[in-house]
């Protein structure tokens, strides 16, 4: 796709804030609600988009997930940083499904993204976004992924970037991150820890903060994971949504998502059951959802393989829980024993090579089944949210991590920024 300084179709109008409801110039570079420290969402014009976005218009385009930009926040085309991100592919692994009784399995391969993991969605979308709006300079925290794609699209974008990972993140993120030019901290801690560092480099810094749900953009890019799946099953929607979810972006988008098309009068009222998906061994959400409530609280002890899942406080905990209750969904623990073997399973049974987060779905669906929470006969989506390539952990090397001591951290600011690099 050819990109200009002409406009998009964008019929962006403001931001809102999740739970504040208060409302925001959209054409500022934002982070957070000032109101209340939570999420902001993208708002459009949905009766202008409605006459311009048909089913008829989408078959014809062609562009990944840009061929929605009128649900997009991007205004300007020459902003659009794309390395091919979206339109990818919803398999029904036939003999995987035999296996597990279910003809209806279907399975979104979102590890065919440019950057190997469904982290390019929201990637490409926001640093699309936070770049027309002045930013020079993105930091994020990730177990891996999202670093990995920050950076790759920051180098397209022609902006600097820095990733802060823990230690043991995967190997192909770290090298991925610093093929990519960026600066890639390795923090003794979780991804929680890594959000504190990497809020502290963007005080002292200037760089715009990228973190999960800290900005408004990430979610718009993964939104297009709710407009793809409905055009998938031919303008209709599955009857259950199996999510790996961390932070939970893809859940708060593709919900958002549903809105949005019904709104432009291409689906209509009917959703899916959305079920998140953990491990034992980080479980915040799915405590919270079997106590009752509102918000989340930090899971202690965080393990598990799953990188990707090993977030033990979500900011948009609230919007997930919203989410998977609305839907008449829930949450789902998996035996971390269980993740891995569904790894080798899954492989062998011809869904491909699949990373621990995407096997954690997997292997919730035999218990789902047992406590009739789907029925064989259903149409059921699972992610696939990235390539088995990038789960390899690495033994980090003591002397390259920073501690995780915040007394320690404005020596790794003046280390890593104030001399050359």
């Amino acid at each position: 796709m050819a990109f200009s300084s002409e406009r998009t179709a964008s019929t962006l109008v403001f931001l809102e804030g999740s739970r504040s409801k208060m409302q925001y110039d959209a054409d500022e570079l934002r982070g957070t609600d000032p109101a209340d420290g939570r999420t902001l969402l993208a708002r459009y014009d949905l009766d202008g988009a409605r006459s311009r976005l048909t089913k008829e218009v989408l078959a014809s385009r062609r562009g990944g997930l840009w061929r929605w930009e009128e649900l997009l926040p991007v205004r300007i085309r020459s902003f659009i940083t794309t390395l091919g991100e979206g339109a990818t592919p919803l398999l029904g692994p036939a003999r995987l499904a035999g296996k597990l009784g279910m003809a209806g399995l279907h399975i979104k391969a979102e590890s065919v993204n440019p950057t190997g993991s469904f982290k390019a969605r929201g990637m490409a979308v926001a640093v699309s976004r936070a770049v027309e709006l002045g930013a020079t300079h993105l930091v994020v925290p990730s177990a891996g992924n999202a670093a990995g794609a920050l950076a790759a699209y920051s180098a397209a974008a022609g902006v600097s970037s820095t990733v802060v990972m823990p230690a043991d993140a995967p190997a192909a993120n770290q090298q991925e991150a610093l093929a990519c030019g960026a600066r890639v901290i390795l923090l003794d801690g979780l991804i929680s820890d890594c959000g504190r560092l990497a809020r502290f480099i963007s005080e002292q810094t200037a760089a715009f903060d990228m973190a999960t749900l800290r900005e408004p953009y990430r979610v718009e890019g993964k939104k297009t994971l709710g407009f793809e799946i409905a055009e998938d099953f031919g303008w209709s929607l599955p009857d259950a949504v199996v999510y790996p979810t961390g932070g939970g972006t893809g859940l708060i988008g593709m919900w958002k998502a549903f809105d949005e098309l019904e709104a432009l009068g291409l689906i209509g009222s009917a959703r899916p059951r959305m079920y998140a998906v953990q491990s034992d061994g980080c479980a915040p959400i799915v405590r919270a959802f079997e106590e009752g409530a509102e918000f989340a609280n930090p899971w202690s002890g965080a393990a598990t393989r799953a990188a990707g899942i090993r977030v033990p406080s979500a900011l948009g905990d609230h919007l997930i829980l919203e989410c998977i209750r609305h839907s008449g969904g829930g949450a789902i623990a998996v035996p971390e024993t269980e993740i891995e073997g569904m790894q080798a399973y899954a492989a062998r049974q011809g869904a491909g090579y699949l990373c621990l987060e995407s096997c954690a779905a997997l292997a919730a669906l035999p218990m789902m089944l047992e406590r009739g929470l789907i029925r064989a006969d259903e149409r059921i989506a699972v992610f696939d949210t990235g390539a088995g390539f990038k789960s390899e952990p690495r033994a980090p090397d003591p002397l390259a991590v920073v501690p995780n001591d915040p007394n320690a951290w404005p020596e790794v600011i003046a280390r890593q920024y104030h001399s050359s690099r």
